[in-house]
């Protein structure tokens, strides 16, 4: 969906499968499919099997996992793109980014650590969820 020529105000409404509006505010784990915009609040973990659109007006607390994001809103978490993330001009990103391909606009902020990978999102979740349950207590 997303490509290297196609900027982020030329994404159509129709592309999208669900709309997280910009009076809307969202807590929990939000999982699906598709192709997701988010202009709203979420806070938890975004993990869609799919392509994420973060307006300007987006507000993320947590964690996203996914296969292309467009960044034009803030994010407090790290993000984790199988494909390409790229961060617009009006995006604030404040964690740890892994992607593929990593493209960030001119005048937008990111303050953390950047791993280039081939691995996919998907299983870069599952090495997380591994290596948590691996933790011993004694």
């Amino acid at each position: 969906m997303f490509n290297k020529k196609q900027g982020s105000e030329n994404i159509s409404q129709e592309k999208f499968n669900t709309i997280i509006g910009k009076n809307t505010s969202f807590e929990g784990q939000l999982k699906g499919d598709g192709t997701i915009r988010i202009d709203g609040e979420v806070r938890g973990e975004v993990s869609i099997k799919g392509d994420v659109y973060l307006g300007e007006t987006a507000v993320i607390a947590g964690n996203i996992y996914a296969v292309n994001i467009i960044a034009a809103g803030k994010v407090d978490g790290n993000i984790t793109a199988s494909e390409q993330l790229r961060i617009t001009s009006t995006g604030r990103i404040l964690g740890d980014v892994k992607a593929k391909t990593f493209i960030v606009d001119e005048d937008a902020f990111f303050e953390g650590k950047c791993t280039m990978t081939q691995q996919s999102a998907v299983d870069n979740r599952k090495e997380l969820e591994n290596n948590k349950l691996n933790v011993v207590k004694g």
